[in-house]
Formats: structure tokens, C-alpha cells, sequence
């Protein structure tokens, strides 16, 4: 059922899924890329080498046999499991992929896909979950508080609803407050250089966060443009 976990600075991989060429492509390109993996078919099987060992990141497929990858989602996310999970499939619909989020799926990657893209969405999840990435679980500044571990935010103690992408996008100001980070950083850390991720779509989700978190979205206090670099987080 594969290798024990990696050694101490190594990120271990967990890939669930059934299907052997899938299977033996990503197990293939991750350890190209320098990470332990253990790969198993089955969530049951998954459960089990859970049981005994631990990762820094679930890749999941959506369908298995028997227990399906949702299932299985819920299941870890129910024994108060953090790890990052990034589900596959090759069901296309908005509905799948609003409910793989909503059982706590940190992202969603639909088959067929390029391995550029797909190393990159990892690389990004391994990033957030690396020891001092996220330097506070809660912060707050003007009226807003941002819970990270619990994904709420509150302005005025009314919860605010963001999108998992906005919601995403702040979590990494978050992490990286006080820095500037360019449009490029952004693109490559939070949307994992997805294909529709062009550079105005940064602008216009820093819009959508603004019109959330400022008291003047066209007069920003906290998340403010450095002109000719990117975005800064001044809390």
C-alpha cells in the first residue's frame, strides 16, 4: 500500500485513485518533482494507511469503488482532519464540484488535465500548509475578523460569504501580509496558473474582497495597489 511517511522537510503525497495510468502519471510527476508518495485504489484503503501514517496532502479522485471520493472527503474532514485535499474527476459539472467544496474539498481539477497545471495546484497547497505560512489563525483589522482555521469572516459580527477563491485570495494576503505580491505571485500560489486565470482576473477578485472588507472600496485602507508591483495587506 506504498511507502511510509517521508522523511523529516520531505512532503508526502497520498493519491487515491483507482484508475493505474492516472495512478502511475501523477505518482510519476510528483516524485519527479521531489515528493515521497504512497498510492492506494480505494478509499477504504486510504482510511486504513491514514490510520497508521500521516501526509501533507490528499489527492483524491472523485470516483472509486465503494466508497466514493466525497464520501471519503466528508469522512476525514468529519475526524477534524486538516490536511489540504485536492479532488479529481472527470465530471465537469458546476453541481460535482460545488459539493466536493462544500464536504471540505480544498480544490477541484477536472480530467483531462495539464501536469503543468496540476503540480502547480500543488504546489500551491503544500505552500499554505507549510510551518509559519499562516503566522495567525485569526486576525483583525477596522471592524473585520478573519478566522482561518474556522474559513469565517465577520465584519461588525455579520458573516461574510465569500467565494472559496476570494476566501482563498485572503487567506494568502493574510499569510503574506505587510509584503507586496505581484499579480504573477498570485496567479501562481492562489489560482495555480489556471488556464482562465489571466491577469485582470486578479484585479477583479481584489475588487470583490474590497467591496466585502473596506469601508471606501474605491479609497482602500487595508488592501492597497503598489503601483507598477501588485497588492500589499497593510494590517
Amino acid at each position: 500500500m506504498g511507502a511510509p511517511p517521508s522523511a523529516a522537510g520531505v512532503p508526502h503525497v497520498l493519491v487515491v485513485e483507482d484508475e493505474p495510468d492516472m495512478r502511475m502519471l501523477l505518482s510519476d510527476n510528483l516524485k519527479f518533482e521531489g515528493y515521497d508518495v504512497t498510492n492506494v485504489q480505494s478509499a477504504e484503503d486510504a482510511l486504513t494507511w491514514l490510520e497508521r501514517h500521516t501526509c501533507a496532502l490528499v489527492i483524491l479522485d472523485l470516483m472509486l469503488p465503494g466508497m466514493s471520493g466525497i464520501e471519503l472527503c466528508g469522512q476525514l474532514r468529519a475526524q477534524g482532519m486538516r490536511l489540504p485535499i485536492l479532488m479529481l474527476t472527470a465530471r465537469a459539472q458546476e453541481s460535482d464540484r460545488v459539493f466536493g467544496l462544500d464536504v471540505g474539498a480544498d480544490d477541484y481539477i477536472t480530467k483531462p488535465f495539464g501536469v503543468a497545471e496540476f503540480l502547480a495546484r500543488v504546489r500551491a497547497h503544500l505552500r499554505r500548509t507549510t510551518p509559519g505560512a499562516e503566522s495567525s489563525e485569526e486576525i483583525a483589522f477596522g471592524d473585520v475578523k478573519v478566522q482561518i482555521r474556522r474559513r469565517l469572516v465577520t465584519r461588525r459580527d455579520r458573516r461574510i460569504r465569500l467565494s472559496t477563491r476570494e476566501f482563498e485570495l485572503l487567506r494568502y494576503l493574510v499569510a503574506h501580509r505587510g509584503e507586496v505580491v505581484s499579480r504573477e505571485q498570485l496567479l501562481r500560489d492562489v489560482w495555480g496558473y489556471g488556464d482562465q486565470a489571466v491577469t485582470r482576473t486578479v484585479d477583479n477578485y481584489i475588487a470583490k474582497l474590497r467591496s466585502h472588507l473596506e469601508p471606501r472600496p474605491h479609497d482602500p485602507r487595508y488592501i492597497v495597489t503598489v503601483h507598477g508591483s501588485g497588492y500589499q495587506l497593510l494590517v
